[in-house]
């Protein structure tokens, strides 16, 4: 069981170390439980909607397994296209999510991500650290990820969140809900305005496909803050295989 100072401290390293300079489109919100032997094969797509950002858009592609009931690894490749123009390979990575166990009395299972990616095009490279937490309640589950990003060669680091609520509906196979993604400031200046996105998702699950089961997931954030300067939202679509070996 996570005792409450480990998960503090905890939470004070994931504010500590920097999260991504915006909300990228694309971005998952994890879980804090790793199933040993269980592989996936995500693709993870956000476009941005109306404004001077109109069309731009990400794409990842993302391979993850299960090495132990406490351990994940992955890799994966970023990819983006400005409005016009062509899709370019912008960064590719490796990263690991690592279990930190169950507080019981929240019913919270926390973990830590570690991403390590190299960027082209004069993309940075950057270390990316996340705090994991995930409440689950029956067909309740809610998932909270404190995120830091720093760029090998940059100060000051910034800060950020991802945050999701669901709901299962029909069984386990049809969720509905609600996400965010956003900044939090940096380093030299916590908060302020800043981007945000907010808005409703939809979760399908489709067992039986082979081997395993396919998930889509699929929504639609309205633009807040910041991020209105330049667009009035994002689409977003993530399909995933998952089976075990």
């Amino acid at each position: 069981m996570t005792s409450l100072p480990r998960l503090a401290a905890f939470v004070l390293l994931a504010a500590a170390v920097p999260a991504t300079a915006a909300p990228r489109v694309g971005d998952p919100i994890y879980g804090a439980t790793v199933t040993k032997g269980f592989g996936e094969i995500e693709a993870r797509f956000g476009r941005l909607v109306g404004g001077s950002a109109n069309s731009d858009d990400g794409l990842v592609i993302e391979g993850e397994y299960g090495v132990s009931k406490r351990l994940s690894l992955a890799v994966l490749v970023e990819a983006g296209r400005l409005a016009g123009g062509g899709r370019t390979i912008d960064a590719v990575a490796v990263e690991a999510v690592r279990t930190l166990g169950h507080f019981a009395p929240l019913k919270l299972d926390t973990a830590v991500y570690v991403e390590v990616k190299h960027g082209f095009h004069g993309e940075p490279d950057v270390i990316e650290v996340k705090g994991l937490f995930e409440h689950t309640a029956g067909r309740f589950d809610a998932r909270l990820n404190l995120i830091g990003t720093k760029a090998f060669r940059a100060v000051p680091v910034d800060l950020g969140y991802a945050a999701s609520v669901d709901w299962a509906v029909i069984g386990d196979e049809f969720k509905l809900g609600a996400a965010a993604f956003g900044d939090l400031g940096n380093s030299a200046r916590f908060g302020g305005r800043q981007e945000h996105f907010v808005g409703p998702e939809a979760k399908i699950e489709i067992g039986h496909v082979g081997p395993g089961e396919l998930e889509i997931e699929t929504g639609y954030l309205f633009a807040i803050g910041s991020a209105r300067d330049t667009t009035r939202g994002q689409a977003r679509l993530l399909i995933a295989y998952e089976a075990k070996f």
